[in-house]
């Protein structure tokens, strides 16, 4: 097999934010969905599961919560994706036994809805969609909850608009190969920081020819991480049966 078709293909990904008005057939999602499903999953428990948000006044409100952002809205189609421990409760319970799988069992199901959705991801551009996740979706989680019933045990993580692209933006440009590649050991903070200031170069660059406020990526960073952050995840998901100690 050659690798360059492959390698490029994933290379060429964007997150696309402006869509066409045509909707995603169902077939194609279906088609995805399949993809996603072959993904790998930890002992094949398969804790995931996505919802298919159809109807325009969902749409709509998921629309507010997330941002705004216009394009869940206006995609043509918008998914959730979720880590999803319901079946494994029904089984125990099926069982005559207790469930209780801890912080353990929410990361797996947060890794296994990870793995899948980036499986469906690239079903969906292979087909000549675009896609771009939404972590808004946790902005207002308990709003986000009431509005698509979530049972017990199933935990949106983030949502995915898909559709045909009507943008074609450039790379946003990744950290340097090694930066995250290390070998039998690891660097020391000096030497990781240092390994940065070109890279904050290239970004502030990236963002200026976008016309965004130029800044280096860890001045982004910075803004991102010195202050908590949907601090009401832990409370809702634990309210939904997840125990993470």
């Amino acid at each position: 097999m050659n690798p360059e078709p492959i390698l490029e293909f994933l290379h060429a990904h964007r997150s696309i934010r402006r869509y066409t008005d045509e909707p995603v057939p169902d077939a194609d999602i279906r088609t995805a969905v399949a993809a996603g499903q072959a993904a790998s999953t930890s002992s094949a428990i398969q804790a995931y599961s996505v919802l298919h948000i159809t109807r325009p006044e969902i749409r709509q409100q998921l629309a507010e919560l997330t941002g705004p952002q216009k394009k869940v809205a206006r995609a043509g189609a918008f998914l959730v994706i979720c880590g999803d421990t319901r079946r494994h409760r029904l089984a125990c319970t099926s069982a005559g036994t207790d469930y209780d799988a801890r912080l353990e069992a929410f990361l797996l199901a947060v890794v296994d809805a990870s793995l899948f959705a980036q499986n469906m991801a690239l079903a969906f551009e292979a087909m000549g969609y675009g896609i771009c996740y939404i972590g808004g979706l946790r902005n207002h989680i308990d709003a986000v909850d009431e509005l698509i019933r979530t049972p017990e045990g199933v935990y949106p993580l983030y949502g995915m608009c898909v559709g045909r692209p009507a943008e074609a933006p450039g790379p946003r440009p990744r950290l340097p190969v090694d930066q995250v590649l290390h070998t039998d050991d690891w660097p020391d903070d000096d030497a990781l920081m240092s390994g940065l200031d070109d890279y904050d170069a290239v970004y502030r660059e990236y963002l200026q020819q976008r016309g965004a406020n130029p800044r280096g990526w860890t001045e982004a960073m910075v803004r991102l991480f010195d202050h908590p952050a949907r601090t009401q995840l832990a409370p809702h998901y634990t309210s939904k049966g997840a125990n993470l100690t």
